[in-house]
């Protein structure tokens, strides 16, 4: 091939290079692209807002409702009790505020309103004991069909006065926090109850928190149960000797048909037999008062002289009953009446 071809050859493919070049580049420019995908926007939720707990708002039913037969706690729960007056009470210029406090709680069955109707109702009461100390390790245990009171060691029905840790330190290390508040708990769990025996089921329901200041001589109960075999069905009864004649409850009980004329005087020596017995059961006492009151140290004597009992209701709210109508200071009969009533 010639120069003169071989620059013409190179000049062409020079041409047909641009023309491709050009070509493409229109194209580029000129064919219709394809469009984005545009997502669409999701709606904005709505943050939802959920109302802080309480400090102690659960410390209520932390506290074991003693004496409340197992089948009656869920009546007492199906309500949304408020405590907010106790939960105020540690607060700063709160009755409790900066005290050691104890707190047991009960039951109390009353007629109130609710919702248009009067019902019977199981009011969950809590009571704060201010002290130092545990007030007692002890449990009364005591009833119309019991002959004798019981008074026992609680642990013996696995109660026992445990630390209550408040929401805001149960993250907290337990062995370092300084525990201010003190709840008498029940470790027995009712899916075990099946396996108890039905004596055993009862005592629970019997149940009192026992508490004996040595420093304040007691008022003695003069009454006795009386559950005497006679046939063809026991005779319960109550006998006070101080404010009943023998002679006259057995004439009753004979003219009522309870009692036959040949088991007089079987049934009058029972009874004389059960007034012996509290009548020794309330001297031991006495002597058992006098003794510790003798051995206590003065720090202690102080202690007694200073423990207060508080005792508190729920609040009225529009999910519960309102209580404000039947509140006492009674407590029970081992601790008798409270300093003051919330």
């Amino acid at each position: 091939m010639s120069k003169g071809t071989m620059g013409i050859a190179a000049e062409n493919e020079n041409v047909q290079f641009l023309e491709n070049e050009n070509r493409k580049e229109y194209t580029s420019r000129t064919a219709p692209t394809r469009a984005k995908r545009v997502e669409a926007s999701k709606p904005l939720s709505v943050p939802e807002y959920f109302q802080d707990k309480r400090n102690l708002e659960d410390l209520w039913k932390e506290v074991f409702p003693v004496g409340t037969e197992w089948d009656l706690l869920d009546s007492v729960y199906q309500y949304n009790w408020n405590f907010s007056n106790l939960e105020e009470a540690f607060e700063a210029g709160g009755k409790l505020y900066g005290e050691k406090v104890y707190l047991f709680g009960s039951t109390e069955p009353q007629f109130v309103p609710f919702r248009g109707e009067y019902k019977v109702i199981y009011i969950p009461v809590v009571v704060a004991v201010v002290s130092p100390f545990p007030p007692s390790d002890k449990i009364g245990i005591n009833s119309v069909q019991r002959e004798v009171e019981e008074i026992i060691p609680m642990k013996l029905m696995k109660m026992d006065w445990v630390p209550y840790i408040p929401l805001e330190d149960r993250n907290s290390q337990v062995d370092k926090l300084k525990f201010q508040i003190f709840i008498l708990s029940c470790t027995q769990r009712r899916a075990a109850l099946n396996r108890l025996k039905i004596v055993r089921i009862k005592k629970y329901e019997y149940c009192l928190p026992h508490f004996c200041n040595p420093l304040k001589k007691p008022e003695q109960s003069t009454e006795v149960q009386i559950i005497f075999p006679a046939e063809p069905k026991p005779i319960f009864c109550e006998f006070d000797w101080k404010e009943h004649k023998l002679q006259e409850l057995t004439d009753d009980l004979i003219e009522e048909e309870e009692l036959s004329v040949d088991q007089k005087d079987a049934f009058k020596e029972f009874v004389k037999e059960k007034v012996r017995e509290a009548m020794k059961a309330n001297r031991e006492e006495e002597e058992a008062r006098v003794k510790a009151c003798l051995e206590m140290s003065e720090e202690r004597k102080a202690a007694f002289e200073k423990m207060r009992f508080y005792k508190f209701y729920p609040v009225q709210t529009q999910d519960s009953p309102n209580v404000s109508q039947v509140k006492t200071r009674y407590i029970n009969r081992y601790y008798g009446k409270a300093d003051e009533v919330f």
